[in-house]
């Protein structure tokens, strides 16, 4: 088995995070993993994605052309990455803020109102994980346990107090996407 991923929004939407969110998590499942950043010079506003891979074997290189899943956080994300998504794959969309839908009929879309569903659990800065909730809904490859063992130990004690927030947006997310 292997999956590829591509995590992609404005700098501060949180993508690079929840990219490492699914690596620690899948990593805690014992399966191999790749994480590769990709953002512009600015810290936030600019152009953020990550590519992730995932595999039962080792991963040889970590660069992602097409992927299996691809969230768009945003609508420049969806403009440049939608024609990435293999065929029969999935592409996840911030319905919330991207005012399109997809175009492509050979794969499966997700639309995820990412900032409501955060905005419902009182976490208003858990869309990235709401969404994220949404991928793990659409592609099962890790467990819901093991994504949160993976938040926990990325967000670290001096972040712990967003543990419960992030994981109620996980859970609504893969609920809302049902």
């Amino acid at each position: 088995m292997e999956k590829t991923f591509i995590f992609a929004g404005f700098g501060g939407q949180g993508m690079l995070l929840i990219g490492k969110f699914m690596a620690m998590s899948c990593m805690l499942d014992g399966k191999h993993v790749s994480w590769l950043p990709s953002y512009g010079p600015e810290m936030r506003g600019g152009t953020a994605n990550c590519s992730v891979i995932v595999s039962d074997d080792p991963v040889a290189s970590p660069l992602v052309d097409k992927a299996d899943v691809i969230v768009a956080m945003n609508r420049p994300s969806l403009d440049k990455f939608e024609d990435s998504v293999k065929p029969g794959g999935v592409l996840v969309i911030n319905s919330s803020i991207i005012d399109r839908k997809a175009v492509r009929d050979d794969i499966t879309v997700v639309y995820c109102d990412a900032n409501g569903i955060a905005e419902s659990v009182k976490n208003p800065k858990g869309a990235n994980v709401a969404i994220l909730g949404a991928v793990m809904q659409a592609c099962p490859v890790t467990s819901v346990d093991s994504m949160m063992e993976a938040i926990r130990i990325e967000l670290g004690p001096k972040k712990a107090k967003f543990l419960e927030g992030n994981k109620a947006a996980l859970v609504a997310g893969m609920e809302a996407s049902k």
